[in-house]
């Protein structure tokens, strides 16, 4: 069990391994609800959904060649088979 020491600003900090626990990172926002006993539910609050162009570009990766469909489909392909074959190797 963590314990947290209320500060005289009548604030806590959580820890990182309670934080890791909740799923929460740097920026996310965290829903607090006190139970009738006195205790307390923290639940991350789930970001909304983005929309198509919020998503664009979030898998660019600066000094990566941008592969067409074909080119990720022919590597797909020939991670595949290359494993297949690893495969075979074990008999």
């Amino acid at each position: 069990m963590t314990q947290l020491t209320v500060t005289a600003k009548g604030q806590i900090t959580l820890k990182k391994a309670l934080l890791e626990g909740l799923g929460a990172r740097v920026g996310d926002r965290l829903q607090v609800d006190v139970r009738p006993d006195g205790g307390l539910v923290i639940l991350p609050v789930r970001r909304k959904s983005r929309s198509w162009s919020e998503l664009a570009g979030m898998l660019k990766r600066p000094g990566q060649p941008v592969l067409t469909i074909e080119e990720i489909n022919e590597a797909i392909a020939e991670a595949g088979a290359a494993a297949g074959s690893a495969g075979l190797d074990d008999r």
